[in-house]
């Protein structure tokens, strides 16, 4: 059982949360975080990206599956919950693939299966990491999603790309991580970050700060994969931020 994981006992006959993580920019750390909550929320991670730098390749697998084989794109074809990956002190996965982007169905269709996936699975969360960007992948992830945590980094052309998509998706759940947050976070990029999210109504998690070290960070282990007492001092401040949001993603999928 992980951080805010529950026991199978206590999840038979709830009905499954569905957290989308979602950016309509990329490099603003989605996959990372993705990866976390889904360690602490005990939730299947499926991958919808099918870049270099997905979830999977961070997971462990630097080679995709033989595309008959791939599991999601054999779920996408017959409908029936793939089976994640298991590894110790990583996230339950669902590996994306290259050829994902050919093979995704309508959107509607994509929605439909990930809330039939998360019933099947009978477990109390289900993580998606999206492919950036408003395409086919996200569009279905979002439909369903509980919670839809958007990652927003202190940039010009990140926070741009945030500003339309708070007026785009304004009617869904979302839930705005700030992250990779500087020691001194720029002052004019962190007035109008409070402005847009003020005025758009919209819900401000925890931030998480710029650890330097995260980028050179090659172990495929969740940072919350430690117990609490033996976090390295290293990532202890990373630990924390990570666990605080995962408080937050999980008060706002219950209400």
């Amino acid at each position: 059982m992980h951080a805010y994981g529950h026991s199978v006992s206590d999840t038979r006959g709830m009905t499954p949360k569905i957290i989308t993580v979602w950016a309509p920019k990329g490099g603003v750390g989605k996959t990372t975080l993705a990866y976390e909550l889904a360690y602490m929320l005990d939730g299947p991670l499926i991958d919808f990206e099918w870049d270099s730098g997905s979830a999977s390749y961070q997971w462990g697998l630097k080679e995709p599956e033989p595309v008959e084989k791939a599991r999601l794109i054999r779920a996408f074809r017959t409908g029936n919950a793939p089976r994640p990956l298991r590894q110790d002190r990583r996230p339950d996965l669902v590996p994306g693939h290259p050829d994902l982007e050919d093979e995704l169905p309508e959107p509607e269709r994509i929605a439909d299966l990930l809330a039939k996936w998360a019933v099947e699975w009978d477990r109390p969360y289900v993580v998606i990491d999206t492919h950036p960007g408003s395409g086919r992948a996200g569009r279905g992830a979002l439909a369903p999603a509980n919670v839809v945590v958007i990652p927003a980094v202190l940039k010009t052309k990140e926070l741009n790309a945030l500003e339309v998509a708070l007026g785009e998706y304004r009617d869904y759940p979302l839930l705005i991580v700030p992250n990779m947050i500087p020691p001194v976070p720029p002052a004019r990029e962190l007035d109008r970050f409070r402005r847009m999210v003020r005025e758009a109504g919209v819900p401000v998690a925890p931030p998480v700060s710029n650890h330097v070290w995260w980028s050179r960070r090659v172990m495929p282990g969740a940072i919350s994969a430690y117990s609490e007492d033996q976090v390295p001092a290293k990532i202890y401040t990373a630990y924390n931020e990570l666990r605080r949001v995962a408080e937050e993603v999980s008060k706002r999928a219950e209400r």
